[in-house]
């Protein structure tokens, strides 16, 4: 499958930033290629719920860092005690829509309850940014079933149904490391139809209407056939 996202209206030029660590140096100058503004104008509505079930939080703090850092102003938004009317509101008056790493199972189990995933096309039809960091990253795709493939994320919900926002045409998976995990994401992808890429913690996919392709330091690791975009 060639590096494009299928979508509704190919007019639209929906815009999403897929990282497994954030706004790292190897790829801060795609964010912001992407972004196409001064970051000291943006709002960033940070979405930490994924951390909810993790011990240490740590990470957290670091993206709140890394968007600080920038000039970027935030507004945090709790999945938890939000619904779909209330998300709209607080959405839409954000530039950037950062949905923050933890448990993947548990944040789409969230994102189901509060509404989410009903309102998520929407705001990228009207110019919004989704920024994923790891588990944010995987509930774009059309399930989370990666998430389990490095035995990474215990499915805490217990949810059944894995299917998850399906905004991009392939699988991801975070954290990649060739040498600790090329089994693991041989054996996943055959588990799977669907094209495969698998992202360091230096990498990013940049998504831009119908295309996508990789950005960032290292080689890149696809499975299944997955084809980028060519610039």
């Amino acid at each position: 499958m060639s590096g494009k996202v299928i979508t509704e209206n190919s007019n639209i030029m929906k815009k999403l930033f897929l990282s497994s660590a954030g706004l790292v140096p190897e790829t801060k100058k795609d964010f912001f290629k992407l972004l196409g503004k001064d970051p000291t104008e943006v709002l960033v509505a940070f979405i930490p719920t994924a951390a909810d079930p993790e011990k240490n939080k740590d990470f957290v703090q670091w993206s709140i860092d890394q968007i600080n850092s920038e000039g970027m102003k935030i507004v945090n938004i709790d999945l938890k005690v939000e619904d779909q009317n209330s998300l709209h509101n607080k959405l839409s008056k954000c530039d950037v829509i950062w949905v923050n790493g933890g448990n993947t199972f548990y944040l789409l189990d969230q994102v189901r309850k509060s509404g989410f995933d009903k309102i998520v096309n929407k705001l990228l039809d009207q110019g919004k940014i989704y920024f994923g960091v790891s588990a944010g990253s995987y509930i774009v795709c059309p399930n989370i079933e990666a998430a389990g493939w490095k035995n990474a994320d215990p499915n805490v919900v217990n949810i059944k149904n894995l299917h998850a926002l399906c905004l991009v045409p392939f699988i991801l998976s975070a954290h990649y490391n060739r040498e600790k995990y090329y089994s693991a994401m041989l054996e996943g992808s055959k588990t799977t139809k669907l094209p495969v890429v698998a992202l360091t913690d230096k990498q990013a996919v940049v998504v831009e209407g119908d295309k996508y392709w990789i950005v960032g330091g290292g080689d890149k690791n696809f499975f299944n056939g997955f084809e980028e975009y060519k610039q």
